[in-house]
């Protein structure tokens, strides 16, 4: 049994349908896409699984149904979601966002050992979240998601607006923690390379709908994959 499972999910902003029927699975331990153009549908599936918009279908996870359940719900099953533009409470310190993502779940041990994943959090604990660079700021909404132990981390857009130095070193320390703690992960991503990088499958959303599933290897040798997303 997939850890999450969507079927058939539909999705709507008021009037404008934003998901037309989109299934998708992600099992234990494994690291997941989705790949598509602006308004594909990405962050509304991430946002599906997490009821923060008004959806229909089916969506399970570790078997459990969640449509239609609050998203406090899901995060206490152990979903744990870093959305587009990081969503860090600038006024407080970096020590302050990090126990935020805590709500009391983790011992000081699980902080330890997330912050070593993120040495430089230690040294700036007392510096305010809105004067870190915008990678730390990005590495600050994972270290912040991790320390939650979810079993799941959704990732939206996570290299938006960054150097491409930072980007490998943020993907480098997702790929640790999934061979290293096993952490399921399902990543929205607009780099199309550095995602097939990581994942070991993917799903190309078109229009609030599917258009191609597969292995990483398979949609890198996608013809239609390769021309509109990895540029060659």
């Amino acid at each position: 049994m997939p850890l999450l499972e969507l079927r058939d999910v539909r999705a709507r902003y008021g009037p404008i349908r934003a998901l037309h029927g989109v299934s998708l699975t992600v099992d234990e331990g494994e690291v997941v896409a989705l790949l598509g153009a602006n308004g594909a549908g990405k962050t509304t599936t991430l946002r599906s699984v997490s009821n923060m918009v008004r959806t229909s279908g089916e969506i399970t996870f570790g078997g459990r149904r969640i449509v239609r359940r609050s998203p406090e719900f899901v995060a206490r099953l152990g979903v744990a979601h870093v959305p587009e533009g990081r969503g860090l409470f600038p006024e407080l310190t970096v020590w302050e966002n990090l126990r935020m993502g805590a709500r009391g779940r983790a011992d000081a041990a699980e902080t330890e050992r997330v912050v070593g994943y993120f040495p430089w959090i230690e040294r700036r604990r007392d510096q305010e979240a809105a004067t870190l660079s915008g990678g730390e700021q990005q590495m600050l909404a994972l270290a912040r998601a991790l320390v939650s132990k979810p079993r799941l981390l959704m990732l939206d857009e996570p290299s938006l607006g960054l150097a491409p130095t930072i980007v490998r070193e943020l993907f480098g320390i997702v790929r640790r923690l999934n061979e290293e703690q096993g952490l399921t992960v399902l990543v929205v991503e607009q780099n199309a390379t550095i995602a097939l990088s990581l994942a070991k499958r993917a799903y190309v959303l078109e229009v609030g709908k599917v258009a191609v599933e597969g292995t990483s290897d398979e949609l890198e040798r996608h013809e239609a994959v390769r021309k509109s997303y990895l540029g060659y």
